[in-house]
């Protein structure tokens, strides 16, 4: 397996980045211990609303997650008469198997752009057929099989980075599926941690003077935190994906790379502001099996008075590393460095001096191993 890895190590100040359905900042126990979490499903997101928001990728190199595709595709049809238009939308999406209720799917679709385009058209050349189509009572009547078949072709990822890496599950239509070039994992603590309560009151500006006390009064749950972040890219299944586009696949990898870095998800950043970037950032390349060395923090690290929680976690991160090396042996062949602004030694690792420096390292590793 030819594999891009990256390892974070980032203090967050107080934060509530990633909640449960309670309001409470995620956590989970890991060595026994109540750790800090943030989820790899919001890690994703994140990543996704770099990826265009920076931008590093074009809007026909992603793709979109959503119940609104007879949205989506009505204006792409625009011009056509619209209740012809909205009836043929409806009747290839029930043919796909995507049931339309009240102009939404059933479930969310994550389509690439590209796809979207190319499902439009195909609605557009068959207009009169797929207008055509008669209700009876609550079923459609069958689509022709070829155009069934055309539209179904339609669904080949459509050279989207975002699609590739993440993947496509359809329970219903587990042949249009896409598997995921990437893995997430979720970011633990390095250390434990206990929640904190922060009691709140907000004044009525227009309150008379007689009248004292708040206008309004709660609480939210919040955490800082130590974290280490691990994500790998299978190189050769993001290759798949993008149909054989060597140029697109190095361009994904390196946008993955800096969007999982130097990205977290939004949680009550108003409140609390926690845009700390990481201070330790590391990339493993090569071909090999991955490893995600968070059992480097399975007993958690203790705060020192003579060396920040970081800087231990950092140590703690190359000796495991070093550790595995040892037994397992390294990647063959294989490229790594990382940027260390911590205290800590890493003498098993090139340091380098910026973000552009380690893209620019880790863009040749990949132009060799992508070839």
């Amino acid at each position: 397996m030819k594999l891009l890895e990256v390892h974070v190590i980032q203090t967050v100040a107080p934060n509530n980045l990633n909640r449960d359905d309670t309001g409470s900042p995620k956590d989970a126990l890991f060595g026994g211990y109540r750790r800090a979490r943030i989820s790899s499903q919001a890690q994703k997101r994140a990543v996704r609303v770099a990826f265009g928001t920076w931008p590093l990728l074009s809007e026909a190199e992603r793709a979109i997650r959503t119940k609104r595709l007879m949205e989506a595709l009505l204006e792409r049809l625009a011009g056509l008469p619209e209740a012809d238009a909205r009836r043929a939308i409806e009747n290839a999406l029930n043919a796909l198997g995507f049931g339309v209720k009240e102009g939404r799917t059933e479930y969310l679709l994550f389509l690439g752009n590209q796809e979207l385009d190319a499902l439009a058209e195909e609605i557009r050349k068959n207009l009169q057929a797929l207008a055509a189509q008669e209700t009876k009572g609550k079923k459609k009547t069958e689509v022709d099989g070829e155009l069934k078949k055309a539209l179904e072709r339609v669904f080949d990822g459509g050279k989207a980075v975002d699609l590739a890496l993440f993947g496509r599950m359809l329970a219903d239509r587990p042949e249009l599926g896409v598997d995921a070039a990437a893995q997430v994992a979720h970011a633990i603590s390095t250390h434990k941690v206990d929640r904190e309560f922060d009691f709140y009151t907000a004044v009525d500006d227009l309150n008379p003077k007689e009248e004292t006390g708040a206008g309004m009064m709660g609480d939210v749950e919040f955490y800082s935190a130590t974290l280490y972040r691990y994500a790998v890219v299978n190189l050769d299944k993001l290759l798949e994906n993008l149909q054989g586009d060597g140029e697109l696949a190095l361009k994904g990898a390196l946008a993955f790379l800096e969007a999982f870095a130097l990205t977290l998800p939004s949680g009550k950043q108003n409140s609390f502001a926690a845009h700390n970037p990481p201070l330790f950032l590391a990339f493993r390349a090569g071909e090999g099996l991955p490893r995600n060395l968070a059992t480097a923090f399975e007993r958690p690290i203790r705060p020192r008075e003579d060396k920040p929680l970081s800087a231990l976690s950092v140590e703690a991160l190359v000796k495991e590393w070093e550790k595995f090396d040892r037994v397992f042996g390294p990647l063959k062949p294989e490229w790594k460095g990382a940027l260390n602004l911590t205290e800590a030694h890493t003498d098993h690792l090139e340091v380098l001096d910026s973000i552009g420096d380690l893209k620019a390292k880790v863009e040749k590793a990949l132009q060799e191993l992508l070839g």
